[in-house]
């Protein structure tokens, strides 16, 4: 069975036999990168439940990191990479005890586990010993990648610094990859981690799994990053590519991790949402990158797996759940585009009450904006100008080129071609993404 886009593959699928030997440097390197990729999470998380110290954790992985750049291109990729960095990570949080304060309590309790005086196992064929089994405990590793998330996306931090230190710390993605995905200097990248963690420590946030009854309220936190990380990557909101898929599928990989670790009905309802819309992304854009709006999307290119698991997903929302919620209503909203034949065939009434039932739960302009959209399919551009226009007398969505496109886009519908190439130009002004700014000025100049 092919592997679903965006999924973690075991290690051994990295690490392949002759892979990584003494002066094979390029192929170590390879391997220490896909390790980290997918363990990181892991290693991260094992080394804070260990030391208690989420930002020492972090440090220490990333040194572990760096010393298998160095180490497994010369000597060598060991046969249990993870291990490996596991082992290195913790005899580096040692030598920061140490230093810290010499022979405190906590340094003689750690020393004690580990063996002073112990090496780490690194050359080919090596294998954890037994203080590697004291930490690497399986029945904890699904506990420490849940308390991860939770504590990279406390809310304590700003938004900006939750997105940042989820995707270092539980994407594995550097800085660099960071940067690049949201356009920004790699310095206010690495100064937003930098900060983040420094708030966790002043903050004193425990590294593990909130109560069950602060659960709740500290998982929508962490619904709402991975949210935000996928809204970025299915549409930029600045920059010259109109998408990021990589960022975005990146999120529909840490949601499918979440289901796992938090079975709950939102998390089922914000992995369906992910997969659904992320289904269409094949026929998204133009083999140049232009966009395509649905309408025009040859729908034959959807991903038809990532349908299904879409839909199985918004199942599981609905089975464990007494009701659906923001996600899931959002998920079943892209249900009904992702299985119409076409958007004339879409069951734009059924989208329509959806968005009312949304709009209930999780009020917001841009619900009620798209329920427009809704109702200018089901009933004529007419009904969907009169909700506009509420929108545009209460001065909401000020400043967003959304309102005006969609404005412009239903006064077109009604033969109002001079009004109608006004908001379209508006909205292209506003409009912070090259490729989506293009079509705007295309539609106002055909009109």
């Amino acid at each position: 069975m092919a592997r679903a886009a965006g999924a973690a593959r075991p290690v051994s699928d990295v690490v392949p036999d002759g892979e990584g030997r003494t002066g094979d440097g390029a192929a170590s390197r390879r391997v220490v990168e896909a390790v980290w990729r997918i363990e990181s999470s892991r290693i991260v998380g094992a080394l804070a439940r260990y030391t208690n110290d989420f930002a020492l954790a972090e440090d220490v992985a990333s040194e572990a990191l760096a010393e298998a750049l160095v180490a497994w291109p010369r000597d060598g990729v060991p046969r249990d990479p993870t291990a490996w960095l596991l082992a290195t990570g913790r005899r580096r949080a040692i030598d920061a005890f140490r230093r810290r304060s010499g022979r405190d309590e906590r340094y003689a309790a750690l020393a004690r586990d580990l063996g002073e005086g112990g090496v780490v196992t690194g050359g080919p064929g090596s294998a954890p010993g037994p203080a590697d089994d004291l930490l690497w405990d399986p029945d904890r590793i699904d506990d420490d990648r849940l308390a991860l998330l939770f504590v990279a996306c406390h809310p304590v931090l700003s938004k900006e610094a939750r997105v940042a230190l989820t995707l270092r710390v539980v994407g594995g993605l550097s800085s660099e990859e960071i940067a690049r995905a949201f356009l920004v200097p790699v310095p206010t990248v690495q100064a937003r981690i930098t900060r983040a963690k420094k708030t966790l420590a002043a903050a004193r946030v425990p590294f593990e799994v909130p109560a069950a009854e602060d659960r709740a309220e500290r998982l929508g936190s962490v619904l709402n990053v991975l949210y935000l990380i996928f809204s970025e990557g299915s549409t930029a909101t600045a920059g010259d590519d109109w998408m990021r898929p990589d960022l975005a599928y990146e999120a529909v990989r840490l949601a499918r991790v979440l289901t796992r670790l938090a079975p709950e009905p939102e998390t089922f309802g914000l992995l369906a949402l992910l997969e659904l819309t992320a289904a269409r992304f094949p026929a998204r854009t133009s083999p140049d990158g232009e966009p395509v709006l649905l309408e025009r999307q040859d729908r034959r290119r959807w991903d038809r797996s990532a349908i299904r698991r879409g839909r199985d997903a918004l199942a599981q929302a609905v089975a464990v759940g007494r009701g659906l919620g923001p996600y899931g209503l959002q998920a079943a909203i892209a249900e009904q585009h992702d299985v119409a034949r076409s958007v004339p065939e879409t069951d734009w009434e059924r989208i329509v009450v959806l968005y009312e039932a949304l709009g209930r739960v999780a009020p917001s302009p841009v619900v009620e904006l798209n329920r427009a959209v809704a109702v200018s399919m089901a009933a004529g551009p007419a009904a969907g100008l009169d909700l506009v226009d509420d929108l545009v007398a209460r001065e909401v969505l000020s400043g967003s080129y959304l309102l005006p496109s969609v404005r412009g886009e239903l006064l077109a519908r009604l033969g109002r071609n001079d009004e109608a190439r006004g908001e379209l130009e508006l909205a292209a002004r506003l409009c912070g993404n090259a490729r989506e700014r293009g079509v705007l000025e295309a539609k106002a100049a055909a009109l």
